[in-house]
């Protein structure tokens, strides 16, 4: 095993839900290569919040960013949470 290869980290759980959450979003929202998409889950101490929340962040090249959110932690985010968020959030809906 070479040095390099000693120091290389797996993807942590965190970061494997995101990319998931990410795959999921990219898929059913058909966003092309162009739409950034961020995932993050965050603590909300707001009482009116769920407390734990999966905001998916969704950034179009020249438009307004989008924040679609599931109240639930992401490990638990499911394709049907997303697909749900997604229409939620959508612009006129």
């Amino acid at each position: 095993m070479s040095l390099l290869g000693a120091f290389r980290r797996r993807p942590s759980p965190d970061a494997a839900a995101r990319a998931r959450v990410a795959e999921i979003a990219r898929r059913l929202g058909g966003f092309g290569p162009e739409v950034s998409l961020t995932v993050n889950e965050i603590v909300c101490p707001d009482p009116a919040c769920p407390g734990t929340e999966t905001v998916i962040l969704v950034m179009r090249p020249g438009a307004r960013s989008r924040a679609c959110k599931v109240g639930k932690p992401l490990e638990a985010v499911t394709e049907e949470d997303v697909a749900a968020a997604l229409h939620a959030e959508a612009p006129g809906a």
